[in-house]
């Protein structure tokens, strides 16, 4: 069977392909700020960040989650997409490079079972999650 939107099967073991996404810069985080409507300054503000004892400020987790969305949309039509789980591990200093990646775990009664992870260039597993996406059964 192939993902709705290119030839990648969907089968155990199969791998979407990879999503690298440029450095998490300062604008990048004021423009999420704005389209999420999270302005909680200490994604924002290194002032503040400092002053709560860390280095600089760090991406929304919010981003990572919706940058593993956009992996899933890559792959298949959004509308194929059932759920999606994630768990926030660590931090996406601001600078960072993170990039996502998944697996197909399990495929069963019309249904793949995916699993996610945002990942950092120096290794840093910033978020796992999992996704259950519908399989075309009729590939063209």
């Amino acid at each position: 069977m192939t993902a709705g939107t290119g030839t990648a099967v969907i089968e155990p073991g199969a791998e979407l392909p990879p999503l690298a996404l440029p450095p998490i810069s300062r604008t990048t985080l004021a423009l999420y700020a704005g389209a999420s409507g999270d302005h909680n300054p200490i994604h924002i503000d290194i002032d503040l960040a400092r002053s709560a004892g860390l280095a600089d400020v760090f991406a929304h987790g919010m981003l990572s989650m919706a940058y593993l969305g956009r992996l899933l949309t890559g792959w298949v039509p959004q509308e194929r997409i059932r759920s999606l789980r994630v768990r926030f591990a660590a931090l996406t200093p601001v600078h960072a490079t993170p990039t996502c990646t998944g697996r197909v775990a399990s495929v069963e009664d019309g249904l793949a079972t995916l699993e996610l992870a945002v990942t950092l260039a120096d290794g840093t597993v910033t978020v796992t999650g999992d996704a259950t996406v519908a399989v075309d059964r009729h590939p063209r």
